[in-house]
């Protein structure tokens, strides 16, 4: 039986979606051992690799000591044995060949030689021709060995030698004055049999090992694909599951030679029932199916005696007493294992689609009782132009009985029978037609007026309303009358409009009046100009002649002053001259602008090399004033420019940041060139300017502010003429500046095409060039 419970949790069996597993007493406790398994036998054969490992290793640390041990016993019998002969042969030489004569050859082994040593510590003779490493013992055994010091007292010794080498060495004496014989033998030389027998050894543990490893690996990779093939057989599980229970679906497998069934885990939760077992019986399921929707028994031996598939809607009760509709969608389906027939399937919830169905007859319903309640005449055409919908005011308009305006008919059958109203008038509405929509006006014999608007719907049909519109169309009578009265208004504005124009033309006189007084204005303005310019050559001829007899005075060509304040006064006559002087070329340069009587000649001009000639210029007061002056060059920068202007406009600007920073300032210069044009950057660190003052600066005989102007000496007119000469040849100046932070000017002059060829003279006329 089923139970209801709103949270299920009851655990699978030993099936997959109702697919028995393997479940024998040796799988079960395989089962149970695999995890213990998973673990130990990895660490089984990893501890059996690091035993043979460290068991092959001892081994072969005890061979190679064993090896040492014999090479150190034959060499020191070799010394005894060579001693003894040595001892025993008369006329003993210090030849090579005499000792190959006195020594056995079996004396003589790979790595191993012996050294004849005389009286002296100077070594006579050895073997092999060439083996000793020096003119004495000391030499070929090294400073501070034992053997050269203790000599036979000493033993067998492993040392190594000056060249490096790894030897095993003794030394016995000859006899009582004739000297002693050393033997050596290098340690490769004597492990060079352990070696061999360790490679062989190490080979044979490493196949040994690499075979294990690869048993081992292919356990784990076995274990892997086995636990992966379980989490992927759980997953697909899980999935469908999931998939099922978001459909509001289950999958039913009917074993109809049993008489079993089995549900997923979705089914139960559309049911609400917890599973308790597996599988369901013919008998449980019967009990739950309503019974007027379907017969279990009945399809059962439909489906014994023939393959068919079901399609079927019914009724199931669930676990609340709630009857659900499901659709079943199943097929026979023949199990390969034991031949059986299983209806297997998919039962879907159909229970909202009912719902819905029942919605729609509903809402279908109460679209017609307000298709039938709306005022105007409404028709709805399908695509193929039968129709869908209409209402009484639609047949009452056409003269049509509800039997002759049945849903699917043609729209040629009914408006065949159909009294169309006669129609006086019709206005259609152009701006429609492009749409698909169309509104229209029509005025009936009777005197009515209707407006019919006919549109397409999205499946291609299109719906039709007939609206009555006469009090509309009243009511647009009588605004017709006010528009008339409106019109009235309008020609009395018109007549306003007319004394407002008398009213512009008298202003229009007094702005030329206007025009006139400011080219009046701009006329004594170059007058001004002009008078200063000739003012300004009326000073310079007394000048110079001041400046030129100061200076005479002050080198005292005709003879001395008689007194050092003279030669003090003459300085400073020289140097406010000098003063007055740049004063008056700024004044005559600035008036010569305004009077439009500059003349350029335009050429390429490197701006490196006019920057450089305006440098040395204002080094010495940089210099008196400790300033620090960084310059960025750019060779590359080439303008199309006067060459006197620009040097006049790098002075200026270089003059102004020398004057107005203070003492350990920094002035900087940089060059950079543009797409079409080259900047000309100078910035200094002096006291700023005001932001309120910065429109003003550049304005010819404008001082910034009378502080300003007693702290520092100067027409204020270099900026002013730096201006207009940049602007004159197309380009431009300008600042920012912040108080108590320094001042950055911008000049741009434009840059010298390479196909220019020679220079250009232009000459300002009226402020343009010509």
């Amino acid at each position: 039986m089923l139970e209801a419970d709103p949270a299920p949790t009851a655990a699978r069996a030993g099936t997959i979606l109702g697919i028995t597993r393997v479940l024998t007493p040796a799988h079960q406790r395989l089962a149970r051992a695999e995890t213990w398994l998973r673990f130990a036998i990895p660490a089984v054969l990893g501890l059996f690799l690091l035993s043979l490992a460290a068991i092959t290793l001892t081994q072969l640390v005890a061979m190679r000591r064993d090896a040492l041990a014999q090479a150190g016993r034959e060499i020191d019998l070799v010394a005894r044995l060579a001693a003894a002969a040595l001892a025993q042969a008369p006329g003993l030489g210090g030849r090579a060949e005499r000792l190959e004569a006195v020594l056995p050859a079996d004396f003589i082994a790979p790595g191993r030689s012996i050294l004849l040593v005389g009286p002296d510590e100077v070594i006579a003779s050895a073997l092999p021709s060439g083996a000793a490493g020096g003119r004495t013992l000391t030499d070929h055994f090294g400073e501070g060995q034992a053997l050269s010091v203790l000599g036979e007292r000493a033993g067998l010794m492993r040392i190594t030698l000056p060249g490096g080498a790894d030897v095993l060495a003794t030394v016995r004496r000859i006899g009582e004055g004739r000297g002693q014989v050393a033997v050596t033998q290098t340690v490769e030389a004597a492990t060079a049999a352990w070696w061999s027998r360790a490679r062989t050894q190490g080979i044979v543990v490493g196949s040994v090992g690499l075979v294990i490893i690869c048993i081992g690996l292919a356990y784990a990779l076995q274990a892997d694909r086995a636990r992966a093939v379980d989490r992927v057989c759980d997953q697909v599980r899980q999935r469908l599951d999931t998939a099922l229970g978001r459909g509001r679906c289950g999958l039913w497998d009917w074993d109809i030679a049993r008489g079993r069934i089995y549900w997923s885990d979705s089914m139960y939760q559309i049911l609400g029932f917890v599973r308790e077992r597996e599988f369901l019986s013919f008998g449980d399921v019967n009990a739950l199916v309503h019974p007027d929707d379907t017969d279990l028994y009945g399809l059962a031996r439909q489906l014994a005696a023939q393959d068919a598939a079901v399609d079927h809607e019914f009724r199931i009760r669930s676990a609340s007493g709630e009857w659900i509709w499901l659709k079943a969608r199943a097929e026979i389906v023949q199990d390969q294992e034991d031949g059986g027939r299983h209806l297997v399937g998919i039962v879907m919830d159909v229970s909202e689609q009912r719902r819905l169905a029942e919605s729609t007859a509903t809402a279908d319903m109460r679209l017609r009782d307000a298709v039938e309640a709306v005022s105007e005449a409404f028709v709805l055409w399908d695509a193929q132009n039968n129709l869908v919908l209409c209402n009484s005011k639609f047949r009452r308009l056409h003269a049509l009985t509800p039997e002759e305006a049945q849903p699917g008919w043609r729209y040629d059958a009914i408006m065949g029978r159909a009294a169309l109203p006669q129609v006086r008038r019709e206005f259609p509405n152009p701006d429609l037609a492009d749409s698909g929509a169309r509104i229209f006006e029509a005025e009936l014999a009777d005197g009515r007026w209707l407006q019919i608007s006919e549109r397409r719907t999205k499946d291609g049909g299109y719906v039709s309303v007939g609206t009555d519109i006469t009090t509309l169309k009243r009511h647009q009578e009588r605004l017709v009358e006010s528009e008339r009265q409106l019109i009235a208004t309008v020609a009395d504005l018109k007549r306003s409009r007319r004394t407002l124009e008398l009213q512009t033309q008298q202003l229009a006189d007094l702005a030329e009046r206007y025009l006139d007084q400011k080219a009046q204005a701009e006329s004594a303005n170059r007058s001004k100009s002009e008078f200063l310019a000739n003012m300004s050559h009326e000073l310079r001829t007394p000048l110079n002649a001041v400046l030129g007899f100061a200076e005479v005075m002050q080198d005292e060509v005709f003879g001395p002053l008689g007194s050092e304040k003279y030669r003090e006064y003459c300085r400073d006559i020289r140097s406010s001259g000098h003063y007055l002087l740049s004063v008056i070329d700024d004044i005559l340069d600035m008036s010569r602008i305004e009077a439009r009587r500059v003349t350029l000649t335009k050429q390429p001009v490197p701006v490196a090399e006019a920057l450089e000639r305006a440098l040395k210029l204002i080094a010495e007061p940089a210099r008196a004033k400790g300033l620090t002056l960084s310059v960025e060059m750019n060779d590359e920068a080439v303008v199309l420019a006067d060459e006197r202007a620009l040097h006049q406009i790098l002075v200026n600007l270089l003059q102004n940041a020398v004057k107005f920073t203070p003492e350990a300032g920094r002035v900087a210069v940089r060059i950079r060139k543009a797409i079409s044009a080259v900047h000309i950057y100078v910035e200094d660190s002096g006291i700023g300017i005001p932001k309120a003052v910065l429109p003003k600066l550049g304005a010819p005989f404008e001082q910034v502010e009378s502080n300003f102007a007693r702290s520092f000496k100067g027409s204020g007119l270099g900026l002013a003429i730096a201006r207009s000469l940049a602007d004159m040849h197309g380009g431009g100046l300008r600042i920012r500046s912040e108080e108590g932070t320094g001042t950055i000017v911008l000049v741009r002059l434009p840059q010298a095409r390479r196909d220019a060829a020679g220079p250009t003279t232009v000459s300002v006329v009226a402020g343009q060039a010509a």
